[in-house]
């Protein structure tokens, strides 16, 4: 017994005729009819009574018929399913983000991309930088977006797609370096300023940057994630040089009334944003759609915003 025998039976079944059957099938009658025989002697057992050109099921053939349609449904059922996986539209994704890009940037992405369809499941994390390094180095998640931090000497369980793009400085919008085309370190000078904590790259690069042209750095607070700092500079207590996608949340959320303006910076210091990838987790259809997507989301962000996207492939 096989499938193409149960779907021959079930339209026997319903119409009740082998020519009839032929010609929904679009094969021959003598074929339908060594189907039928095919499948009664595998069964062992006689499904039809003949009756000139009519076929009377036996009892046992309702039973046969009840069972060959839950069977045939059912694979209907899978390989719609399958077509549906093949073509992205459907399947779980488990994904993770840095806490700034998780707050509103990448929920939004995520909701844009998958729409209403219910058949689409999602973990959706906010984690810290290091902490999703450690999901995709154990293969746990599909994808996520972090800081980029290159591996120290060690090889890596997962692969980045690095994007870089231009800084801002972020100061209140009356304050006198809001009126400038663009900032110089120079005009930073033992000014109050916000930055992210001390292991973070660009806390490195902005105390790099300030040593270099012979200023000097005044930190006033630092923070885990830009965010929090906005509220600061937007009652003028400091400035802070800050990635354009913090520039971009702030401008779409605008959580401090317009208060905070994004200058660039004469001299460019870069942020550079990982999508990590496992190296041993096969990616589904449907996170690979949702990554590429989310790449190029980013990049079009960062241009919009004249940061100056650069996407480099690395298998660092």
């Amino acid at each position: 017994m096989n499938l193409t025998q149960l779907n021959v039976f079930r339209e026997v079944m319903e119409s009740g005729s082998i020519s009839q059957t032929a010609k929904k099938l679009g094969r021959t009658q003598p074929a339908i009819s060594l189907s039928l025989k095919n499948l009664e002697q595998s069964l062992e057992l006689k499904l039809f009574e003949r009756r000139g050109h009519q076929l009377i099921p036996v009892p046992e053939a309702r039973y046969l018929m009840a069972e060959a349609t839950d069977i045939l449904d059912r694979l209907s059922t899978v390989s719609g399913t399958m077509k549906s996986l093949k073509n992205a539209q459907s399947g779980s994704l488990n994904i993770a983000a840095m806490p700034g890009p998780s707050a509103y940037l990448f929920p939004r992405y995520i909701s844009d991309a998958v729409g209403d369809n219910p058949e689409v499941r999602i973990s959706l994390s906010s984690r810290s930088s290091q902490q999703i390094q450690e999901l995709a180095g154990t293969q746990s998640i599909d994808f996520g977006f972090a800081d980029f931090d290159p591996p120290a000497n060690k090889p890596q369980q997962y692969k980045s797609d690095v994007i870089c793009a231009n800084c801002f400085c972020a100061l209140h919008r009356d304050h006198p370096l809001a009126q400038k085309e663009a900032v110089s370190i120079e005009d930073l000078d033992n000014l109050p300023m916000g930055v992210l904590q001390s292991n973070h790259p660009i806390h490195y690069r902005t105390s790099d940057a300030f040593r270099l042209n012979g200023v000097r750095f005044n930190q006033m607070i630092d923070s885990q994630i830009f965010l929090p700092l906005l509220q600061f500079i937007s009652v003028g207590q400091c400035l802070a040089i800050v990635d354009p996608l913090t520039a971009t949340t702030e401008r779409e959320m605008n959580t401090t009334a317009s208060r905070v303006v994004f200058i660039p910076l004469m001299t460019p210091i870069l942020y550079d944003y990982a999508i990590l990838t496992p190296l041993h987790r096969p990616p589904s259809q449907l996170a690979l759609r949702i990554k590429s997507g989310w790449i190029g989301s980013v990049m079009q962000m960062l241009d919009d915003i004249g940061a100056s996207p650069q996407l480099i492939h690395s298998d660092l």
